[in-house]
C-alpha cells in the first residue's frame, strides 16, 4: 500500500476534522448503535423467535465490517501496537471477539454490548469541544489524584479486613459471621451503606460496631469525590483538536502543532 494511499486512509479512519473522517465515523457510530440493538432484541425471546435468523445475519454482518475496520487501522498507522493497546483499540477488539467467541462458547455473543463504549467517540466525531474540554479535564484531575486514591482504597481495604475480623470474634458462627471472609463481605457492604441485610449482628458489642461503621461510611464516600474535586479546582489546559499522529495515533495537538508531542513525528 502506497504512503499517500496510507495517509489518506489514515486520515479518513483515524480524524474528524474533515468531511470523509466526519462521514466514516457517523457511519460507523450508526453501525455500532444498530449491532447493539440487534444483540438487545436477541435477548428478547419472543423477538429472536421469529427473527433470530435474521439477526444472526445482522450480527455477523457488522462483525466481519468492524473487523476489517480494526485490521485497516493496524495497517495505516505507522506504530501498530500503540493503538492496539490504547484505550479504543483495546475496545475495537472486544467489540468483534465475542462473536467469534460464540462459536465456542453458547452465549457469548451477547458480550457485543461492549461495542456501546465505543459510542464515546462521538464527543469528537461532531466538534463537541465544550464536552471534549470537560471530558479531558475529567481524566487529567483523575490522574493527578491516582496515587492518593490508591492510598484511600488501601486504607479502606485494611478497614474492612480489621472490622470484619473483629465483628467474626464478637458475633460468631451462631449469628452468621460463619468465616472472617464472609464478615469483611459484612463490613464491605455495611461501609459502603448498601446493607443487604442478609447478615446482620445481634449482640449489643456487635451492633454498636456496626453503627460506628455505618457512620465511617457516610465520611468515606465522600473523600474520593473531595479528592477529584481539588484537582479540578485549577484545571490543566487541555486541546480539543481531533487531529490524530499517524505514527502513535494519540490526539490533542493544538491546531498550530507541526509535530507530535508524544512521539516527534511530523503530523
Amino acid at each position: 500500500m502506497g504512503n499517500n494511499l496510507k495517509e489518506r486512509i489514515h486520515e479518513i479512519i483515524f480524524e474528524a476534522d474533515t468531511p470523509l473522517g466526519k462521514a466514516f465515523d457517523v457511519i460507523l457510530l450508526v453501525g455500532i448503535v444498530l449491532s447493539v440493538l440487534a444483540v438487545m432484541l436477541e435477548s428478547v425471546e419472543a423477538i429472536a423467535t421469529r427473527f433470530g435468523g435474521i439477526l444472526y445475519i445482522i450480527e455477523w454482518a457488522f462483525t466481519i465490517l468492524f473487523t476489517i475496520e480494526y485490521i485497516a487501522r493496524i495497517i495505516v498507522i505507522k506504530k501498530p501496537w500503540k493503538y492496539i493497546f490504547s484505550f479504543f483499540g483495546i475496545v475495537d477488539l472486544l467489540s468483534i471477539i465475542p462473536t467469534y467467541l460464540s462459536l465456542f462458547v453458547l452465549g457469548a455473543h451477547s458480550l457485543l454490548v461492549i461495542r456501546s463504549i465505543r459510542l464515546l467517540r462521538v464527543f469528537r466525531i461532531f466538534k463537541l469541544a465544550r464536552y471534549l474540554g470537560e471530558a479531558s479535564q475529567l481524566v487529567t484531575a483523575l490522574k493527578a489524584s491516582r496515587i492518593k486514591i490508591i492510598v484511600f482504597i488501601g486504607t479502606v481495604l485494611t478497614s474492612v479486613v480489621i472490622l470484619g475480623t473483629l465483628m467474626y470474634l464478637i458475633e460468631g458462627g451462631e449469628n452468621g459471621f460463619t468465616s472472617i471472609p464472609r464478615s469483611i463481605y459484612w463490613a464491605v457492604v455495611t461501609l459502603t451503606t448498601v446493607g443487604y441485610g442478609d447478615i446482620a449482628p445481634h449482640t449489643v458489642l456487635g451492633q454498636m460496631v456496626a453503627s460506628v461503621v455505618m457512620i465511617l461510611g457516610y465520611g468515606i464516600i465522600a473523600v474520593p469525590t473531595g479528592i477529584v474535586t481539588s484537582e479540578l479546582i485549577n484545571p490543566s489546559k487541555t486541546s480539543t483538536n481531533t487531529r490524530s499522529c499517524q505514527s502513535c495515533g494519540h490526539e490533542g495537538h493544538d491546531d498550530d502543532a507541526v509535530h507530535c508531542k508524544f512521539c516527534g513525528e511530523a503530523l
